[in-house]
């Protein structure tokens, strides 16, 4: 029997993938403002931590640009992988533009979140993995129209390798050490963060959100 392969967050070598998350999709999606607002917060660490960060919009002319309170723009914005959203019609946020992106900046790693799980994040998943890319799904940070197709996308991706997780045991991962000189600041956004980081996980993982077995967290 063969070991399980231990998958860890790699820094330098992570990207943040916010997938879809437009305004069209406000009344539509369960718990919406959680995920926005674990959204955010992936956002503002990725700057502080310098982690660039890709974005998709899914057909963008019908379904509205991706909500401005995540803050993708000003001077507190992290560092993008391509200069605009991507837009798209296909599920998957694995286009050549993306692909093209994951190459030119070495990206092996990707902490995935946005919407919905079971058909755009689902294959975006998929297709990462496909090409030997890791995949940390940020649990608190995905939802779907039916909360109910959430707990099985998260099992099937566990189940094709990818790592169930949350944004604040991803982020933890990522800056590995409290000696960094980094920790301060860090520590500082936890703090900032804190309410709406419970809400959100109280919101998608449990009171029947996401299983929290299931999806084997």
């Amino acid at each position: 029997m063969s070991a399980t392969r231990v998958v860890r967050v790699l820094p330098g070598a992570t990207a943040l993938f916010v997938c879809d998350i437009q305004t069209a999709f406000n009344k539509a999606i369960y718990g919406f403002d959680a995920v926005v607002s674990t959204t955010r917060k992936m956002v503002r660490f990725a700057k502080l931590l310098d982690v660039p960060v890709l974005v998709t919009e899914q057909n963008p002319k019908a379904l509205g640009r991706t909500v401005e309170s995540i803050g993708l723009a000003g001077p507190d914005a992290p560092r993008l992988l391509t200069p605009e959203p991507i837009a798209k019609k296909k599920f998957s946020m694995v286009t050549p533009e993306a692909e093209q992106a994951l190459k030119q900046n070495g990206i092996k790693s990707v902490a995935l979140l946005g919407i919905e799980s079971h058909i755009c994040v689902l294959q975006t998943a998929l297709d990462l993995l496909e090409r030997g890319v890791d995949v940390h799904m940020l649990a608190d940070g995905v939802s779907s129209c039916n909360r109910a197709e959430v707990p099985l996308a998260l099992e099937r991706l566990r189940q094709a390798g990818a790592v169930i997780t949350t944004s604040d045991a991803f982020l933890y991962q990522y800056l590995g050490d409290a000696s960094d000189p980094r920790f301060k600041a860090f520590a500082g956004l936890v703090k900032e963060e804190k309410g709406p980081t419970i809400e959100a996980v109280e919101k998608l993982l449990s009171g029947g959100g996401v299983g929290v077995a299931r999806a084997g967290l």
